[in-house]
């Protein structure tokens, strides 16, 4: 895996984020002038606390803002040198980016084949068994419980199921929420640890939102820091897992060791939107 992906000249930049804001109900200000770039082929992390913007910011790329009376009032969103801000999300999915929401949202009632067949609903093509068979490759556990109702599964089932019938519309970038969330360790480094195949292997480039910075620095090319809507520092994964403030704040480490976080009296931000 390569940490300087991200910012390899020679890297096509799929999507990029230019200095969106972003408002809810005409008058909740909830993103400040968020920039990022996400590389073909690369993992892209986005980080920070609870209701730094991590979410909107996923749903301002795959137009879901709407639905939560939500919208971008400046910046520009573009996908492949394309505007796309405004679309269809339907027409985000013909263009190949699938979000995978927090919170999985498996269809309960349906067995979990039947779940990852609705991510090809809008295919035409009669490549859907083989891409099936290929899901199965990635996750055997969804093969073992294939018949079973989505509901009765684990939670981590549950998380592969998602990402499975994402997979099933053949996406080029995928917007992972939260895939840690409410998982044991062992099961959020097995998600990852697919998270990296299906970068390596099958060349989807993905944007995921993770709380848990630790585990989403190992995996990631290229992280940035969410703080209250803004971008307060970017850099290559692995520069920013040896960070003083990264340690001290995100990971709750200092050159003492570790460290609780109600320790942590101080954070030294990289403001950058007042340089």
């Amino acid at each position: 895996m390569l940490d300087d992906v991200q910012t390899d000249a020679k890297t096509e930049t799929l999507l990029e984020v230019n200095n969106i804001e972003v408002i809810y109900n005409h008058v909740i200000l909830v993103l400040k002038g968020v920039s990022l770039k996400v590389a073909q082929g690369g993992i892209t992390a986005l980080l920070g606390g609870n209701g730094a913007g991590k979410t909107t910011t996923l749903k301002a790329v795959s137009n879901l803002l709407h639905s939560e009376r939500g919208e971008v009032t400046k910046g520009s969103i573009q996908y492949r040198g394309e505007r796309v801000q405004g679309l269809d999300p339907a027409a985000m999915v013909k263009r190949g980016v699938i979000q995978v929401m927090e919170g999985r949202h498996c269809f309960e009632h349906l067995t979990v084949e039947e779940n990852l067949l609705t991510g090809a609903y809008t295919r035409r093509d009669g490549n859907v068994s083989a891409d099936l068979d290929k899901v199965y490759t990635y996750f055997p556990r969804l093969k073992e419980r294939r018949k079973s109702q989505a509901g009765y599964t684990s939670g981590g089932e549950q998380q592969m199921c998602a990402i499975g019938r994402a997979l099933m519309s053949k996406p080029e970038t995928i917007l992972l929420d939260e895939p840690s969330m409410g998982l044991a360790p062992q099961l959020v480094e097995e998600i990852f640890g697919i998270v990296k195949d299906l970068n390596e292997r099958e060349g989807v480039s993905f944007l995921l939102a993770e709380q848990n910075t630790n585990v989403a620095l190992r995996f990631a090319h290229y992280g940035y820091i969410l703080e209250s809507g803004r971008v307060v520092m970017d850099g290559p994964a692995a520069e920013l897992r040896e960070n003083p403030d990264v340690k001290e704040f995100y990971l709750g480490m200092s050159d003492e060791g570790r460290k609780s976080f109600r320790d942590v009296r101080s954070y030294r931000r990289r403001k950058r939107w007042l340089s």
